[in-house]
């Protein structure tokens, strides 16, 4: 039998503290009595569950122009379902898209970020409460009123800056996270902090003038040392433009009926709300080793996944959104960066791990990550 990478399997391993884990490079396909059944027909053989995973991704890829996908479907602990990944990662080299092919993420990033920020406050140098104008010096006036956790959970009713970003044609300039912010400090906030839920992407760039500010450390350094390296997650980092990357995918963009090279795009502006780049089986450890406290402890994980009144219609926690799928709780995150998309999710009561990597600027999976999800669980479609 193929077995993941020994990165990933040892990782899982270690993370699993002993537990068995079967896995394939292609699919090894959890056995019928742990899926249940498919309640009113369905897929009920290895080999039919097999098949329709490879006929919704063709889908995907037939209707959205991606050139590459890279799925990973883990059970940790027990079974691996899916760890795969179909067509090109690289047009114009004809490069394989694998699932060692590494890709942007977006901000899928955030939940890095809020990660690293609740192990600051489990070590008691930062408070959840305590404005942010005590870490981050010199923010406008208006802004006193913002505590940490509101820009944990887009509660500060702080503007975004994508919107001037992309009208400005401001992608290719290299634009530090102090000048990003300055895009919008003489703006007047949205509402008042802690009464509304709007997503923010300078809240999370805040956030990681927190991390740097607090850690003394760049914050890729910090997430590199305290996250990455402890848990052996060797391909993500801060997806910088220029380093040599081994297993980068090259990002597109539809046109008409083909594809072109995305824009570019200086990754200095998305910074800790979506700058980083990963692969599935990386993704796969992290939502395992951050669900059962190898990165933040119990408190901080439970606050991480638990809305509060003012983010409770949005289900969006800390750096996650916290949702229910055909029953099953679970926590996720989209990315949508120029070239890429990305969803990362896992299901608190099944230990289970779903990440999907694709190098096409369009719109979202649609249902096919919850589709998945169903074929993995042994549920029925809506």
């Amino acid at each position: 039998m193929h077995r993941l990478p020994p990165p990933y399997r040892h990782a899982l391993l270690r993370i699993a503290r002993g537990a068995t884990i079967a896995v394939t490079l292609a699919f090894a396909v959890v056995p019928l009595a742990s899926c249940g059944g498919r309640e009113g027909g369905g897929p009920d053989t290895p080999e039919a569950v097999t098949a329709r995973v490879d006929a919704l991704v063709a889908a995907f890829q037939r209707e959205t122009y991606a050139p590459g996908v890279s799925f990973a479907v883990i059970r940790a602990g027990r079974d691996t379902l899916v760890y795969r990944g179909y067509g090109l990662a690289d047009v114009e080299n004809d490069a394989a898209a694998t699932p060692l092919t590494v890709y942007r993420i977006g901000s899928v990033t955030k939940q890095f970020t809020a990660a690293a920020v609740l192990r600051l406050v489990d070590e008691k140098r930062v408070e959840l409460e305590a404005p942010i104008s005590r870490y981050v010096p010199r923010l406008p006036e208006a802004w006193s009123g913002i505590r940490v956790r509101h820009l944990l959970n887009h509660t500060a009713g702080i503007p975004d800056f994508r919107e001037r970003w992309l009208t400005e044609n401001l992608r290719e300039e290299a634009l530090t996270p102090d000048s990003v912010i300055g895009l919008v400090r003489n703006e007047p906030l949205e509402f008042a902090p802690g009464t509304q839920w709007k997503y923010s992407n300078i809240g999370y760039i805040l956030l990681g003038l927190l991390i740097e500010r607090v850690s003394g450390e760049p914050y890729a350094h910090y997430l590199r040392s305290r996250l990455f390296e402890p848990l052996g997650l060797r391909a993500t980092r801060y997806c910088d433009v220029t380093p040599l990357i081994p297993h980068r995918a090259e990002g597109y963009e539809q046109r008409d009926t083909s594809v072109v090279n995305a824009r570019y795009t200086s990754m200095t502006v998305p910074f800790a709300a979506g700058g980083l780049c990963s692969t599935v089986g990386d993704l796969a450890v992290w939502n395992r080793a951050l669900a059962t406290g190898r990165v933040v402890s119990a408190a901080s994980w439970a606050m991480m996944t638990t809305p509060d009144s003012a983010a409770r219609a949005s289900e969006y926690g800390y750096g996650v959104w916290v949702q229910t799928i055909d029953g099953h709780r679970a926590v996720r995150h989209g990315g949508a960066i120029e070239g890429f998309r990305a969803l990362n999710a896992y299901l608190l009561d099944d230990s289970l791990s779903i990440t999907m990597l694709t190098n096409l600027a369009a719109p979202g999976p649609g249902e096919l990550p919850e589709e998945i999800i169903r074929a993995a669980l042994g549920t029925a479609p809506p």
